[in-house]
């Protein structure tokens, strides 16, 4: 009972450190294709920076007729000794027709 106490408390950190990483995934992701899509329509001000998880970057590029949008974002483990763990989301739109160039 005395060394399974210490491992299952162990194990519960790790299961809630790796269910906070997955819904920083998904909000990563969630981001990345609101970027993504919009600065494919030439909106230069709705980026998706709002549905972001906290401390996370947004970054946009364009290449021809693709743009490229990527989230990273940093993921606290549970344990204040444990180092913190980077997530990063991508997600590619195609140039919709008559969008300006100029906007991105």
């Amino acid at each position: 009972m005395a060394a399974g106490l210490p491992a299952l408390l162990l194990l519960l950190l790790a299961g809630l450190t790796a269910v906070n990483a997955v819904s920083t995934q998904a909000s990563c992701l969630h981001t990345a294709r609101e970027a993504a899509l919009a600065a494919a329509r030439g909106d230069n001000g709705a980026d998706g920076e709002g549905a972001a998880p906290p401390g996370a970057e947004v970054s946009v590029s364009v290449d021809g007729d693709r743009v490229q949008a990527t989230v990273r974002a940093p993921v606290r483990a549970l344990g204040a000794r444990l180092p913190r763990i980077t997530v990063v989301a991508t997600a590619v739109a195609a140039v919709e027709p008559g969008a300006s160039e100029g906007d991105w």
